[in-house]
């Protein structure tokens, strides 16, 4: 059966084909870990409150003591989220059962890099040194945010996780599937461009993810990309 056209919030459809280029590097940024117990989680502040609502789903059944929420405000997330996306995420992993006293809060960071920077300063501070941390993020964020913190912080094992949603239920859930596109052909540029910078590991794109990239790219779905 053949996906039916959708139409965005500024009204451009994506078709079957770009839908499935998408898909492919959806399924490449999620890193597929086992999850298990750790010394501490990081919910990394973006415009996806499903963030906060995983963190608080991995607390409650046992797989960290200690959560830091991490995030300041972007232009995506300013009007949602107007005191920061960190403050925004606490208080809803509070409202989710999490008690206050597990959370500690970073309300500063700007990019992914100061995320992890950050976090780890608010872990020392309250004297948390983590031999294990779990990163949770948006789903296509998990493999930019593994090969930052693998860079900043190479002496602590990382897992991944975010909230386990199939893509077309993803791209409803936000509501904007042009913003999502645009979104994960931007974090694929950042996991291709950023090891050149010194901001993370290096990690091998299949040539059929990087064809989708490429195609994407071409159609327009550009908003998020950094100048290179």
């Amino acid at each position: 059966m053949t996906r039916e056209k959708h139409v965005t919030n500024d009204q451009q459809g994506i078709a079957e084909s770009q839908w499935c280029q998408a898909k492919t590097i959806w399924d490449y940024h999620q890193m597929h870990h086992e999850l298990r117990p750790v010394d501490a989680a990081i919910g990394l502040g973006s415009h996806d409150l499903g963030v906060a609502t995983h963190s608080a789903e991995l607390y409650r059944s046992g797989l960290f003591p200690t959560l830091v929420f991490t995030g300041g405000n972007s232009p995506t997330t300013a009007k949602v989220f107007p005191r920061g996306e960190a403050v925004h995420f606490r208080e809803h992993a509070i409202d989710l059962g999490v008690p206050a006293e597990a959370i500690l809060l970073e309300p500063n960071a700007a990019n992914t890099g100061q995320n992890i920077t950050f976090s780890r300063k608010v872990l020392a501070a309250a004297g948390i040194h983590p031999t294990t941390v779990l990163l949770v993020s948006k789903p296509y964020m998990e493999r930019r945010s593994f090969a930052t913190a693998r860079k900043l912080w190479p002496d602590v094992e990382i897992l991944c996780a975010s909230e386990p949603l199939e893509f077309d239920d993803y791209l409803k859930s936000i509501g904007d599937e042009k913003l999502v596109l645009d979104m994960l052909v931007g974090d694929l540029q950042r996991v291709i461009e950023y090891p050149k910078l010194g901001f993370a590991i290096e990690q091998e794109v299949p040539e059929d993810v990087h064809a989708a990239y490429e195609s994407l790219i071409h159609d327009g779905f550009t908003s998020r990309l950094i100048a290179s």
